[in-house]
């Protein structure tokens, strides 16, 4: 029983660890920033 609970703990770890290195590695994925500069007309009629 003491050898399972070990196991258990053990996998929950283990995927825990992997879980924070894919959200450390996924988490910032934000797309590259450009300036876009738009022309616009004012009609003040």
């Amino acid at each position: 029983m003491i050898g399972f609970l070990f196991k258990f703990l053990l996998l929950i770890v283990v995927l825990g660890a992997i879980g924070l290195v894919g959200y450390a590695y996924f988490a910032d994925m934000t797309p590259p920033q450009t300036e876009i500069n738009q022309s616009i007309e004012l009609s003040l009629d």
